[in-house]
């Protein structure tokens, strides 16, 4: 037990696997670095780490108030969220291959536009929403400093992430260059981890 954190390695593990995941964040981390250099991939990062902030502290505010005030509701609301994790992967296994979406990255600014693409996501408030519940202990929990902890996990994997991505961005570019055959392979490993962590959390309550 870690903080309140129910299984901290497996929480650590699905936040790596969710930063693999294709998508507008890694798309405009490469797209900025290809413009700005390390400097406007690191502006970048720092934005989605911004904007991700922002959202799952919006998410922790609601299942926090369902943890102290609902506990009955919070361990359906456990249930609900493995469910939805298993059906995320499901989709992303079974998705037939598509071109990756066309950001329109703009010289400059880079943090200000990749926050707010970031924050265009409302669909990562329910995200997480359902992924937080499922690596809370009720009989353990610490309040706010479980969530601090999540969300400090969150925010330190995610910089070193971006880093990495960044790094190798400016210093591959060509041979990083948007690729069908290893996007459309990183997203059903994601959603092969996506379906098993939902399970392994269902099965381990």
């Amino acid at each position: 037990m870690f903080f309140g954190i129910a299984d901290y390695p497996a929480f650590a593990a699905a936040i790596l696997i969710f930063l693999l995941i294709p998508g507008p964040g890694n798309l405009a981390l490469v797209t900025s670095t290809g413009k700005g250099g390390v400097r406007g991939g690191l502006a970048a990062g720092l934005g989605i780490i911004l904007g991700d902030q922002i959202l799952l502290w919006l998410a922790v505010a609601g299942v926090a108030t369902v943890l102290t005030t609902y506990p009955t509701a919070f361990a359906a609301i456990q249930w609900l969220g493995a469910a939805y994790l298993a059906w995320l992967g499901w989709r992303m296994l079974t998705a037939k291959p598509g071109a990756p979406p066309v950001l329109n990255i703009k010289p400059r600014h880079y943090l200000r536009q990749a926050m707010g693409i970031t924050l265009l996501n409302p669909k990562a408030i329910v995200f997480y929403m359902a992924f937080f519940p499922l690596f809370v202990d009720p009989a353990h929990h610490q309040g706010l400093l479980t969530f601090a902890v999540m969300a400090l996990t969150i925010a330190v994997l995610g910089f070193s992430y971006c880093l990495v991505l960044v790094t190798l961005t400016h210093t591959l570019a060509e041979r990083l260059r948007a690729n069908p055959l290893i996007t459309t392979a990183l997203e059903k490993l994601a959603g092969i981890f996506l379906i098993g962590f939902g399970i392994k959390l269902v099965v381990s309550r």
